[in-house]
């Protein structure tokens, strides 16, 4: 018999999830999201990609400011749900709503538990050098990211890899994990099992003052550090055009030669790192679409041995 749930997420990365519990036959008797909020050059009030999916789908959405009220928990228990899934809904569920479902509340993890828990899990992995992440479904209880673990998908990471690339990769694996859990558990055979306690790591949310660039650091570094900011908040440096403009650096590869750190050493935007260089793919200036490192190129007078700062 399909299971009743509560689903609470709110970005797009949960999307999916909510679309695949859906298809899976589960009666999904309410969705949690944030409240809308000004998005877009107009800054237009609009619902969240999870209110959007659930309007699209007729289920009905609520956008509660807490969840520490006394008519908060009689409204979610109005559900008699038999669990709740929770992925990236950025509200913290108290003791007491954790208690209210039938087999409990279950979210989906964008790394591999114990390592990275925490709010920016998919960045933190590939800032710091990180060869594999992957989603878990854990049973949640009142800690950061330490209930137990109940199903496990991996995935490598490579030097090519954005965040991007990271987070459009995990959300349709997270969604088919999750499914899979609900399934097992509608069967009363999901077995969640306690964390290990080595290899804890926390995966701070990111502050736009560690975007800067740090040409002295190693070109490995360097590229997994604008590779794990990148789209947002990009990680930039000024370049030597009109006025030393500030440029995001969205994308990029290693590259042969070596010089000062930050110095371009071709027509290429090969720059020197502390240790080897990088060469840019992709950059976006402020104001402007991300545009080919050519493209920018083209309208550009940067010559060799011209520096970043």
């Amino acid at each position: 018999m399909p299971l009743r749930l509560i689903f609470m997420g709110t970005p797009e990365f949960a999307v999916p999830t909510l679309r695949a519990l859906h298809e899976a036959g589960h009666d999904i008797a309410a969705v949690y999201t944030r409240e809308a909020k000004p998005a877009g050059r107009g800054m237009k009030v609009q619902p969240t990609p999870v209110a959007q999916e659930a309007a699209r789908l007729g289920i009905q959405v609520l956008t509660p400011s807490t969840l520490r009220t006394n008519e908060a928990l009689q409204q979610f228990r109005a559900y008699k749900a038999d669990a709740a899934v929770v992925v990236a809904y950025g509200m913290i569920l108290p003791q007491a709503i954790l208690d209210v479902p039938k087999h409990g509340c279950y979210n989906l993890h964008a790394s591999l538990l114990p390592r990275w828990r925490g709010a920016a899990p998919i960045q933190r992995a590939i800032m710091t050098g990180d060869d594999e992440s992957g989603v878990m479904v854990m049973k949640m209880d009142v800690g950061l990211d330490t209930g137990d673990i109940a199903m496990t998908e991996r995935i490598a990471i490579n030097d090519a890899m954005t965040a991007a690339d990271l987070h459009d990769a995990l959300a349709p694996l997270g969604a088919g994990l999750m499914a899979r859990a609900m399934d097992v558990l509608e069967r009363g055979e999901l077995q969640p099992r306690p964390q290990g306690d080595q290899g804890v790591t926390y995966a701070a949310k990111i502050d736009k003052a560690e975007a800067r660039i740090d040409w002295n650091r190693p070109a490995r570094v360097v590229l997994r550090h604008i590779h794990g900011l990148s789209p947002f908040p990009g990680a930039w440096c000024e370049m030597p055009v009109e006025g030393e403009a500030r440029v995001k650096i969205l994308r990029c590869e290693l590259a042969e030669g070596s010089g000062l750190p930050g110095e371009l050493l071709d027509d290429r935007l090969t720059i020197a790192c502390g240790e080897g260089a990088i060469r840019i793919i992709e950059l976006q200036r402020a104001g402007k679409a991300p545009m080919k490192a050519e493209d920018f190129l083209r309208g550009s007078a940067l010559k060799p041995p011209a520096r970043m700062g």
